[in-house]
């Protein structure tokens, strides 16, 4: 059903059996996700996010939906094709009309995403790509004729453009531009928003390189009686070369056709916001046709290739070798370079998409550091969003304040230093968001830290305010008493982290007085928050404990469990619990859920969660983000197959029940598939086609710097692996600090332990270029060189 190519590529060969399977293209002004049967999802930027093309019906503005629904009016790209001589007529990629194909190729590429569909002797190849830096979709549509005669064909674009505004909406087609262009004007009331809107795109066009034999530009009359199934516009002889007039308009181009026996046919299309036509002029003389095109792809291709990151693998697994060397890094760099398409990104996103891109582009990790501390209060509290315009203001869930994002600035710049050695970063003098005095980066740290510990209660627990890590935990503490046991132990963790920097930075005084805190806070902890098998989740502002074992619903929560391993919380006992405890209550084929069980009602002590649909985001899904956080715990613990039992379910395999079950292509981690697997099994594991996650980052970091133990250090690069047992041979090559370094991996197996979470120390021997070292950092390190690099474990 699904095939992997040499190059990256991901094929699915059906539009019926994955239906909402897609894929999705980005450049630094858009985005775009295109579902295998031509729906399709976009926005850019104005600075805000906006749309081109939408629903048939006025529409709410908000952020990406998970499990995005299709319907038959979503806006989409299609074509219809009809031959003249039968009147057959068919749509690519698959809908509108849905009619079942001969062959049926949906290929997802890095830098592009193709169909390849045979129907009526016809052979069609569609093809999607970007430009670098326009807002534009740069389509190209082949059509070869199989029967070996001459046909009469007509190919019709459908490019819906939707409701565009209440207040003024039209098209018409330009002939000198062969472009149908629908104009509209932004809905306004108030005065200053006519002067903000002026620059607005509010048109959408649609290029096409060849005159048109007609068109038609009002919805209504395209489909007529027939609907988009069998759609009048296109039974007829011609189009009608309607005008849309305050009428919903769509772009709809038919082109007459001959095609002679075995030949082809070839076309480009460019689909686009705009804010005026001399802006689709400019769009067409830069990329209509064929060189434009194809210069284009290059250009796009080669930037799409800046974000390769710094490893590739060759493991025993050859769906995580396709995922790590191709689609990993990929999804990391969309996260790093454009801040998922925000211009208000969430300080705990914005921070841990920074550090993912610490292992891609180091520089652009380093200024959005740079960024974020740069927005820090004096008091050292850290904003809720970092504005990355100077028009930008916090929206949507930045406009509730929440409690954990100092920690992620700790933990966060500890990868970054890992990667790149950037201690003088430390030393940079950098403003406050509401003061003009310049302190040190390291200064801002110990004032985020100072924040983090006036922010407990009298038990030295963390408060919660109106959420920490989990956004719809809203009302565990908004009353001002509640705290959080994750954040708690999230804060030891960090102190631990800073204590090592501070060592680093010969701060000994501040790094003995954060190992005391540490402790103090995971003895609180202890105190408080064990509820005799794991730890529970927080305590509400009334005193009650939640995420226990007395509760019926949210009885054990994954994060608290993860960083209590991180923090040092745990001892030998409650650590080997809590391994008993995830496993049977939290682990299911898909993966290893939020929490379980899931609320199947309104808990008024801790929020919105709590409504949200069993099984789906943060109540009780298989959500990855979390589940990365106990991976990574396991491998900081030295369980290398524990930690790939839960990294390796991140993924569709290529067992069919598996892809039926998830519905994805493995070209992404999505923020969550289904979870309540226990309440709801029929649904659990449907995946959320959300590509938009912190997952990503910390899965290549622990790829990088815990499966293969290649982990930057202040002196080098420091060799401690965690492969999963199964894997007894594996080669890869690192990128680091300027230099290649050639691995090659060899697993000695051992007699098994009884404990399956042992940390155990492993034997490890190193053998660079020939030689034995003495010890598991390699020094000296020389940008521009290549070492060979032998890892033997026993």
């Amino acid at each position: 059903m699904i095939e992997y190519h040499l190059n990256g590529d991901v094929s699915l060969n059906s539009p019926t059996k994955m239906p909402d399977a897609g894929s999705f293209l980005w450049n630094k002004h858009m985005m775009i996700q295109m579902n295998c049967r031509g729906y399709a999802t976009a926005q850019f930027m104005q600075p805000e996010p906006a749309k081109y093309a939408h629903g048939p019906n006025i529409e709410a503005t908000t952020f990406i939906q998970p499990e995005h629904p299709y319907y038959s009016h979503h806006p989409g790209r299609f074509f219809y094709i009809k031959d003249e001589q039968n009147q057959h007529v068919f749509s690519v990629p698959y809908a509108p009309v849905k009619k079942t194909p001969d062959e049926f190729h949906f290929i997802a590429g890095k830098s592009k995403i193709r169909w390849i569909i045979a129907q009526q002797q016809l052979l069609v190849e569609l093809t999607l790509t970007l430009p670098c830096d326009d807002v534009a979709e740069l389509w190209q549509i082949n059509l070869t004729d199989m029967s070996g005669k001459a046909r009469k064909l007509s190919l019709y674009s459908y490019f819906p453009v939707g409701y565009k505004s209440w207040m003024n909406q039209s098209a018409y087609y330009d002939d000198n531009l062969n472009a149908i262009i629908c104009e509209s004007i932004t809905p306004y009331q108030k005065v200053e928003h006519y002067f903000a809107n002026q620059r607005h795109k509010d048109s959408t066009v649609l290029i096409s390189e060849f005159a048109a034999t007609s068109f038609e530009t009002r919805q209504a009359q395209f489909e007529g009686e027939g609907g988009l199934n069998f759609p009048d516009g296109v039974y007829q002889t011609q189009l009608q070369r309607g005008l849309a007039k305050y009428e919903t308009p769509t772009a709809a181009m038919q082109f007459a056709i001959e095609l002679s026996a075995n030949s082809q046919y070839q076309q480009h299309f460019i689909f686009a916001p705009i804010e005026s036509a001399e802006q689709a002029i400019q769009l067409k003389q830069q990329y209509m046709g064929a060189t434009q095109f194809k210069r284009a792809k290059a250009q796009y291709q080669d930037y799409i290739t800046s974000g390769q990151g710094c490893i590739r693998i060759n493991s025993p697994d050859a769906d995580i070798n396709q995922f790590v060397n191709h689609w990993l890094p990929r999804q990391a760099f969309y996260h790093g370079d454009v801040n998922r398409l925000s211009t208000d990104p969430q300080t705990r996103n914005y921070l841990q998409d920074a550090m993912g891109m610490a292992y891609i582009n180091p520089q652009t990790s380093q200024q959005a550091f740079i960024t974020a501390i740069s927005q820090q209060y004096h008091s050292g509290a850290m904003p809720d969003g970092i504005l990355l315009h100077e028009k930008a203001s916090l929206k949507y869930i930045n406009q509730i304040p929440h409690s954990d994002h100092c920690v992620w600035l700790i933990i966060c710049l500890q990868a970054y230093l890992n990667e790149t050695n950037d201690y003088a970063l430390l030393s940079l003098k950098l403003p406050f968001k509401d003061s003009t005095e310049q302190v040190s980066v390291f200064e801002h740290i110990t004032l985020a830290i100072e924040w983090l510990l006036s922010q407990r209660d009298k038990r030295g627990l963390s408060f919660i305010a109106q959420g920490d890590w989990c956004d719809p935990m809203n009302m565990v503490g908004y009353k001002g008493k509640g705290v959080s046991t994750w954040l708690s132990l999230a804060t030891a963790y960090a102190l631990n982290i800073w204590r090592v920097i501070a060592l680093q930075q010969q701060e000994h005084e501040l790094a003995a007085q954060l190992a005391l805190v540490a402790n103090d806070i995971n003895h609180c902890v202890n105190q408080h928050c064990w509820d005799g098998a794991w730890y529970h989740r927080g305590i509400t502002d009334d005193g009650v404990g939640f995420g226990v074992s007395t509760d019926t619903e949210g009885r054990i929560f994954a994060n608290p469990q993860s960083f209590a391993l991180l923090a040092g919380a745990a001892d030998a006992q409650q650590k080997c619990s809590i391994y008993h405890q995830v496993k049977q209550q939290l682990a299911t084929p898909f993966g290893l859920m939020m929490l379980a069980p899931s609320y199947t009602k309104m808990r008024e002590d801790i929020g919105r969660v709590t409504q949200k649909y069993p099984g789906t985001a943060e109540n009780g899904s298989v959500y990855n983000h979390a589940a990365i956080f106990y991976a990574f715990a396991l491998l900081e613990q030295g369980d290398g197959d524990g930690a790939w039992e839960v990294i390796s379910k991140m993924l569709p395999t290529m067992d069919e029940d598996d892809l039926l079950t998830r519905g994805q292509l493995p070209v992404f981690i999505p923020n969550y598939y289904r979870g309540a697997y226990y309440q709801q099994p029929d649904v659990a594991g449907k995946s959320s086609q959300l590509f938009n996650t912190g997952t990503v980052a910390w899965y290549y970091r622990c790829i990088i710097e815990k499966v293969l133990g290649l982990q930057g250090c202040p002196q080098g690069l420091l060799v401690k692996p965690n492969l999963p047992s199964h894997w007894q041979t594996l080669n890869a090559t690192r990128e680091f600090r300027g230099a290649t370094f050639e691995v090659s991996y060899q697993q000695l197996k051992g007699q098994a332990t009884a404990d399956s979470h042992s940390t155990a120390a492993k034997n490890v021997t190193l053998w660079l270029n020939g030689e034995q070292l003495p010890k598991r950092i390699i020094d000296n390190i020389q940008p521009g060189a290549h070492y060979q690099l032998t890892v033997i474990i026993a």
